[in-house]
């Protein structure tokens, strides 16, 4: 009997571990339970290490985040989460999927909610599902991510193909206000959403911190933004990443810096 690896990822204890029970009690199923984002990374990695992988998560929407609304998802390495428990369920499942792209990811959430599924999906989940579900409908969600099935409440579908419809034409639009900028005016883009400021960009780039200052406001006025933090979201949107930092090597006057 092929087995299926299970890790539940709640921070409400009592219910992680009922539901955990409840799983477990199935012949083909092993089960583990996870409190916080930072613990699910690490039991991933762990069992990874061991030859083990775990197939499917289980994530709770509102992991870390009983505050009302939800941070972007972005991939979070294991090392640069918090010990707190404070990364949030949508968060989690870009990082999961980031660094084990094998493992299926579905999301428990306690209301339906189209735009986090939307951003659930777009992280990478392969399903949202209730959390008062009955189990056989959890089990079956379980075994057809497996299949590559993507699952979500028919009540859900139309919302969130508007929510997925709508990213998908900001990000166009996104898309568009940054072709037109100049290849030396998406360097500096691509330098701001890397977080670095000015002297820095200009250090980088050889230029002078007026000239820099110059690039950016022209950034600024031709994505329509009045802020750089404005500037790296659209610039994220349109799928701009940052600069390369890592061996950055600046070479002044025959010497290594």
């Amino acid at each position: 009997m092929v087995r299926i690896r299970v890790l539940v990822v709640d921070d409400h204890r009592i219910f992680a571990e009922s539901l955990a029970a409840a799983l477990a009690a199935e012949p083909d199923v092993d089960v583990s339970a996870a409190g916080s984002g930072p613990a699910a990374m690490r039991c991933l990695e762990r069992a990874a290490a061991e030859g083990r992988r775990f197939d499917v998560l289980l994530v709770d929407a509102d992991l870390g985040d009983r505050a009302p609304g939800v941070r972007p998802a972005v991939p979070l390495p294991v090392q640069e989460a918090g010990e707190d428990g404070t990364v949030d369920g949508i968060s989690l499942v870009g990082g999961v999927r980031s660094a084990q792209p094998t493992v299926r990811v579905v999301v428990l959430a306690e209301k339906d909610d189209p735009r986090r599924a939307a951003l659930a999906l777009q992280a990478g989940a392969c399903g949202w599902v209730a959390k008062d579900c009955s189990l056989s409908r959890l089990l079956t969600v379980i075994r057809g991510v497996l299949r590559d099935e993507t699952h979500l409440p028919p009540a859900l579908l139309t919302g969130v193909l508007k929510e997925l419809t709508a990213a998908r034409r900001h990000r166009t639009e996104s898309e568009r206000l940054v072709e037109a900028l100049t290849p030396r005016e998406r360097e500096v883009l691509r330098c701001m959403v890397a977080g670095l400021g000015r002297k820095a960009v200009a250090e980088r780039l050889f230029l002078s911190p007026h000239t820099v200052r110059t690039h950016m406001q022209n950034v600024l006025g031709k994505l329509g933004v009045h802020s750089t933090l404005a500037a790296v979201a659209l610039a994220r949107r349109a799928g701009v990443g940052p600069v390369d930092l890592t061996g950055d090597v600046v070479e002044r006057g025959g010497q290594l810096a």
